[in-house]
Order: structure tokens, then C-alpha cells, then sequence
């Protein structure tokens, strides 16, 4: 259910290349199992533990959305796929953060509650004009707070608040605004109506491959300085604010409240 493709590129400090890793479970809108997270963040500590990581990532997902959150249908019937899933959500955006490249999300369709989530993990985002995003899951009694200290980093408390408290979705265009996505593949048109799912996954992931190339021709040790001291300094790295999130979340892990509402969806 991940898929990683290579792609070589000659770049200006000798052979480079850049990957895709793919959330390939298309029939259920790549919605997340605890394998799949698991996987995720072992695929890209791999990618970072390699002698000579690649200079970008991508993460896209195939069909006709990016990734609609997590597998709930799983999280009812056992709590603890719940915390699984939670935790390897933490693990995979910290290990994108981590990861020295320049890592791509390529959002289509659908980013919702951990697709959502994933766009932490990312340098840039590239998003379509009718893209759904956002965080409905406080309406479950689960907390998006894992989310917490990346979506603050990508655009400011205040905005954040209101993506996290609201349980509502927002649209490719408000998130360009807000600076959760960074551009749109296709423009910020109405041109996008016309197109099939799978054509806006096609259109987002060219543009992030072209992005993807034009890092890979660039020197490596410059990107890879710069990066570490953003991180440094957004607190990206910052295990306190990360752990903080992540307990708050696993705090709500088979409480009555949440249990009731995920019987109430799958009754």
C-alpha cells in the first residue's frame, strides 16, 4: 500500500535523484492503516539513511484523492489502531522534517484529519484549486492535536486555531491564502471542474516532479544547510512540542465519548 519510485536526474554536483513515495490504496481514498503509517516513516528514515539520500521527495497518493485521514472503520473496531496510527503520523512528518532533502506534497482531491496532517512533513505543497482540506475529527472526540505544532509552523497560531477547533473544510484557494498549500497546480481558476480525480492527481504530481528536477540540479550542501536551520528555528525538531501534541491526541484513545461516535458512523 506504499510504492516508491526513483528517478534519476543529473544534477550540478554529480548523479542525482529525487523519489516519489505513493499512497497506493485507491479504493479507500488512501485512507491510512497503522501499516501503512508505520511504513510511511520507515520508508523515509530509509531514504534519509541511505549514503547518498536523494535530493527531493514526493508524497503523493494514486487515485482520485491525496489521503482521506486515517482508516476509521479500523480505529472502531480496535482502539489501538488508533494509537498506532497516531504515533507513525507523528513519526512520518518528524521524519520528513528530518529528512535532509526537499520534500514535496503533491495534495489532490482530498487531504483530510491525517492527509491533512501529512502536509506538515512538507517544504512545499502542491495543491489544486478544489482540493478538500482540513481537520473534521474533533466532531469524533478525537483531538487533532498531533497536527498542532506543524500546522502552527505552516500558517500562524491564529489561523491554526481556526482550522483545528472548526471541524469544517477549506478549499485549495483558502489554504493557498492561509500558507498551507504553497502553490496550485493548474492555477486558482474554475478551469478544474472538468477534471476527473485521477486527472488532478496526474496534473499535481508533474508539477511536483518538476519542482523535484529543478532541486536535484541544484548543490545539494546549501539546500541541505538552509534546511536545517529553518527547522531549527520553526521548531520543527523540536521533540518537547512534538511530544506535547502527540500525548494530547493519544490522551483520547478509547474514550467513551469517541468510541460512542465511531459506533454512531459504523452502526
Amino acid at each position: 500500500m506504499i510504492r516508491v519510485e526513483r528517478h534519476g536526474v543529473e544534477g550540478t554536483d554529480g548523479a542525482r535523484s529525487f523519489v516519489e513515495v505513493v499512497l497506493n490504496r485507491p479504493e479507500r481514498k488512501n485512507a491510512l492503516t497503522p501499516e501503512m503509517a508505520e511504513r510511511l516513516t520507515a520508508e523515509t528514515e530509509g531514504l534519509q539513511a541511505q549514503a547518498v539520500p536523494p535530493a527531493a521527495m514526493i508524497l503523493r497518493g494514486e487515485g482520485d484523492a491525496f489521503c482521506a485521514g486515517f482508516d476509521l472503520k479500523m480505529c472502531h473496531a480496535d482502539p489501538e489502531n488508533l494509537r498506532r496510527l497516531l504515533e507513525a503520523l507523528s513519526g512520518a512528518i518528524v521524519a520528513m522534517r528530518a529528512f535532509e532533502g526537499v520534500v514535496v506534497c503533491a495534495a489532490h482531491g482530498a487531504a483530510i484529519a491525517g492527509g491533512c496532517a501529512l502536509l506538515g512533513g512538507a517544504d512545499v505543497v502542491v495543491s489544486t484549486a478544489g482540493t478538500k482540506l482540513g481537520y473534521p475529527v474533533v466532531r469524533l472526540g478525537i483531538s487533532p492535536a498531533v497536527s498542532a505544532p506543524f500546522v502552527i509552523n505552516a500558517v500562524g497560531s491564529g489561523a491554526a486555531r481556526g482550522m483545528m477547533l472548526d471541524p469544517g473544510l477549506i478549499d485549495g484557494r483558502r489554504a493557498l491564502a492561509l500558507g498551507l498549500v504553497h502553490e496550485l497546480a493548474g492555477g486558482e481558476g474554475e478551469d478544474a471542474a472538468g477534471r476527473t480525480g485521477a486527472e488532478e492527481g496526474a496534473l499535481v504530481a508533474e508539477w511536483s516532479r518538476a519542482l523535484a528536477r529543478e532541486v536535484a540540479r541544484k548543490p545539494a550542501v546549501g539546500l541541505h544547510a538552509t534546511k536545517r536551520l529553518m527547522n531549527e528555528l520553526d521548531g520543527s525538531v523540536d521533540a518537547a512540542r512534538i511530544k506535547a501534541g502527540l500525548e494530547v491526541s493519544l490522551g483520547l484513545v478509547g474514550d467513551e465519548e469517541s468510541r460512542r461516535r465511531l459506533a454512531e458512523m459504523w452502526g
